[in-house]
């Protein structure tokens, strides 16, 4: 059993009104805090009695004074959000205008081009009379009838002739091996075709069936054409294509026709655009063909656009 002397009991009465006044100030704290669920809603004795709804405004945050820059303000940042995107449609804007002034550039530059080329094809025909080419009236080695207007078409296929014969040694077929190459490289390197035809100069010996047999050795698309004496000279005149056979020839006799050695360019009108002589490799054709057939323009639309807002370039 637990003797509680005077000076135990003075002790513990002590810690008895220490832990009541402990107590006590705790308890006033707590009346002191405010009460978290009177500040969301109010009890209806405390609501006002107006009939007007009260709105409360909430204050805005405020951003700690470490994000914001001395001397500045809370806006800062969207203010230079603000200028980095004017700045950037200003940038858009210029490259737009350079891009297109370029093109424009480029667009006229290459119309001034065709045109000069144009120019110069026209100068080589003379005041609506071509010197080079003209009527013709041929037939193929089918038998079919092949004139200048077959030379006509509305897809923008020009043309190229070679006069020569079947008998010829060495230069003919060189000169047709070398049709081939650009006929081949302007249709899978270009995707330009050419309608390549072969007159004869020497329709005595040049029948359809041997021309047939004939170009078998050389391009398939090449068309090969014969016709009288006097239609095949008449064709050589327009296109003035020199050639002669030695005189006195006897039947089955074997001989040689000395002619001319060009391809003549014709474009889908008919009309004479350019030569391509011997000494010109297949390279060279193919570039030199290729520009008359890029600048090429019917005449059907140069009329048009002389009449158009555009007609300066074309005077």
């Amino acid at each position: 059993m637990l003797r509680i002397t005077p000076r135990r009991f003075q002790h513990l009465s002590g810690l008895r009104g220490c832990r009541n006044l402990t107590f006590s100030h705790l308890r006033l704290q707590e009346a002191r805090k405010p009460n978290q669920n009177e500040k969301t809603t109010s009890s209806p004795s405390t609501q006002p009695t107006s009939s007007e709804p009260t709105t409360s405004t909430p204050k805005p945050q405020k951003r700690p004074l470490s994000r914001v820059a001395i001397g500045g303000s809370q806006n800062t940042d969207k203010k230079y959000a603000a200028t980095n995107s004017v700045e950037f449609s200003a940038w858009k804007a210029v490259v737009l205008l350079v891009a297109l002034g370029g093109g424009v550039t480029w667009w006229f530059a290459k119309e001034k081009e065709r045109l000069r080329i144009q120019k110069e094809v026209e100068s080589k025909r003379g005041h609506g009379k071509p010197l080079i080419g003209g009527p013709f009236d041929l037939i193929d080695t089918e038998g079919n009838q092949f004139t200048d207007a077959n030379l006509k078409n509305d897809e923008k296929k020009f043309s190229i002739i070679y006069f020569g014969f079947t008998h010829c040694p060495d230069v003919c077929p060189d000169e047709l091996d070398k049709l081939g190459e650009m006929l081949e490289e302007l249709k899978n390197e270009n995707g330009i075709e050419l309608q390549p035809i072969f007159i004869t100069c020497d329709p005595a010996r040049d029948t359809p069936d041997i021309i047939k047999l004939y170009l078998q050795d050389f391009h398939p698309s090449i068309i090969g054409l014969t016709g009288t004496y006097e239609k095949i000279k008449s064709a050589c005149k327009k296109y003035r294509v020199y050639f002669s056979t030695p005189p006195d020839v006897k039947p089955g006799q074997d001989y040689l026709v000395d002619h001319s050695i060009f391809f003549y360019l014709m474009d889908s009108e008919g009309g004479f655009v350019d030569v391509i002589g011997r000494e010109a490799t297949a390279k060279e054709g193919v570039e030199k063909i290729k520009k008359h057939v890029d600048a090429f323009i019917p005449q059907s639309e140069r009329e048009a656009r002389q009449s158009s807002w555009l007609s300066f370039l074309y005077k």
